[in-house]
């Protein structure tokens, strides 16, 4: 059993922008749901690599924030502090998280050599026994930042334990890393003999 669950609704997504302005939080928040969960619910159709229309994301957003502009969402994804997001020309994407499939092609992190991540104390027998899996999502996320993924696991409640990942270990066993976000490194799954628990 994996801790990268998918959220139900985007009001229960919480990012850690704490340098954000409300408004900006209450955006970002409904553009992560939009372009990782829900692209279909607001009449969005992304392409194999999850990208939609600049525009047409502003007209889905101003159904629930009519005084959104473009301008604030290019400053959110200018601004973001995990590169969440990416725009290519007049398109837009999640660069992780998503919870259908997509095809992300992200540069392959060939060089870090301990990730981490951190998880509710509740999650960790399974961990242990089965390793770290997507769950609903279509990646493990992982963090080369110590700090981010203590973050991370605290959003799911404060008795926080903190794993090690020996990259390495993932790429013996033939798991590729992508370098998702400016810390965020996704992979398919982390089998139990490649994490360590940090006292």
């Amino acid at each position: 059993m994996g801790t990268d669950r998918a959220p139900v609704r985007f009001l229960a997504f919480v990012p850690d922008f704490f340098h954000m302005k409300p408004q900006r939080v209450r955006v970002s928040r409904l553009m992560a749901y939009i372009l990782r969960h829900s692209p279909e619910e607001f009449g969005l159709r992304p392409d194999i690599e999850g990208f939609v229309s600049l525009n047409e994301l502003v007209n889905a957003l101003k159904t629930v924030y009519p005084e959104i502009t473009e301008d604030l969402v290019r400053e959110i994804v200018e601004k973001d502090p995990k590169g969440r997001y990416e725009i290519r020309g007049d398109k837009i994407r999640a660069r992780y998280g998503h919870s259908y499939p997509v095809s992300l092609n992200h540069e392959e992190d060939t060089e870090s050599r301990f990730l981490y991540h951190g998880t509710p104390q509740r999650n960790l027998p399974s961990i242990l026994r089965e390793g770290l899996k997507p769950m609903r999502r279509q990646y493990v996320h992982l963090s080369a930042s110590r700090m981010e993924a203590l973050e991370t696991g605290r959003r799911h409640g404060r008795d926080v334990v903190f794993l090690v990942i020996d990259a390495d270990c993932l790429r013996r066993k033939g798991l590729k890393i992508y370098m998702a976000g400016k810390n965020v490194r996704i992979v398919e799954s982390v089998p139990p003999e490649c994490i360590t628990l940090e006292a």
